[in-house]
């Protein structure tokens, strides 16, 4: 196939990015496609009428612009198949607010979504900071409403440390989440499709050297430790995978993603969907994907065939492309 890898982009996580994009387009090549990388920047909208020459678009822009169902919807217009889910999938994952809605809505038994709150700038009062902390208590988790790989979050012990994180992101973002501390055993679960299935992929467990699984820890070699399998009893883990499982489905998830949260007294604490899986060599799907039997070159080959086969927009619009 030729193909055409959109990679970079305009987003806090363009760099990380362009490390899955490049590797990702070597992949590609070795598996024998035909394939051209496309750093995504502020001009790109000039361009786009040049995907059409493309029989399949490997989509990895992470964070603004990548995620948040902005190229999917351009990529609609297109017709060209594309990895990853569609529009309203995308838009309802990248908000973490509206995510931990449909999310709570599914959660029973050993599902669970910690207490949250949506705090925006400018209905902040004076006694806001009080009713948030009596209400989700401390420590407590600082995050922005909409952005990627762990950027502006913060766990907050004192008073003091939420205060500050509290005034820094809603400067930065305008609304941010504010929610219950879990401290347990951060684990993913990536789903992949392989012939139109969702296929659940080993458990991998995290033991970030940090506080918790930031920015740092995810991309930088030895700041954590990777457990794989996690190291859980087999009904916990099976009834995880489930819990996944459903979570991937009822959210509309395509091709690949990543579910990510806490495992506390046999519970699992949801955090979040992530519809753009990082695929650098140090991301989690690709070493859940090889414990499970999958070479990265297999992988990402059975990704962008699976975006071709079954393309986010429906087979409909593509026929009609042809």
């Amino acid at each position: 196939m030729k193909i055409a890898v959109l990679l970079g982009g305009i987003s806090k996580e363009r760099e990380i990015s362009l490390r899955s994009g490049k590797r990702i387009a070597q992949a590609l090549r070795k598996m024998g496609h035909n394939v051209d990388e496309i750093d995504v920047k502020e001009d790109f909208v000039y361009n786009v009428k040049k995907l059409k020459e493309y029989d399949a678009i490997f989509n990895i822009l992470h964070g603004t612009f990548g995620e948040d169902g902005r190229i999917q919807s351009i990529l609609d217009i297109v017709g060209v198949p594309y990895t990853g889910s569609g529009v309203e999938t995308s838009v309802l994952a990248f908000d973490k607010y509206l995510c931990n809605l449909f999310v709570e809505r599914l959660s029973e038994g050993a599902l669970v979504v910690p207490k949250f709150l949506l705090i925006q700038e400018d209905k902040i009062k004076e006694d806001a900071l009080t009713h948030i902390r009596n209400s989700i208590g401390l420590p407590c988790v600082v995050k922005p409403r909409n952005e990627g790989s762990s950027i502006g979050t913060h766990i907050c012990f004192t008073v003091d440390e939420f205060e500050k994180a509290l005034k820094e992101e809603l400067e930065n973002y305008g609304e941010v989440i504010v929610q219950e501390y879990i401290k347990g055993k951060e684990i993913t679960i990536s789903i992949i499709d392989i012939n139109g299935t969702p296929t659940v992929l080993p458990i991998l467990e995290l033991r970030p050297k940090k506080l918790f699984y930031d920015y740092e820890a995810k991309y930088t070699d030895g700041m954590t430790e990777f457990i794989l399998p996690a190291e859980l009893d087999n009904v916990l883990s099976e009834k995880i995978k489930e819990i996944a499982l459903d979570i991937y489905k009822s959210i509309g998830c395509k091709h690949f993603a990543r579910v990510d949260g806490i495992v506390k007294d046999d519970k699992f604490y949801f955090l979040e969907v992530n519809t753009l899986p990082g695929m650098t060599d140090l991301s989690d799907l690709p070493m859940s994907a090889k414990a499970y039997g999958i070479d990265f070159e297999k992988l990402v080959d059975i990704i962008i065939n699976e975006a071709y086969k079954n393309p986010s927009f429906g087979l409909s619009n593509r026929g009609a492309r042809r």
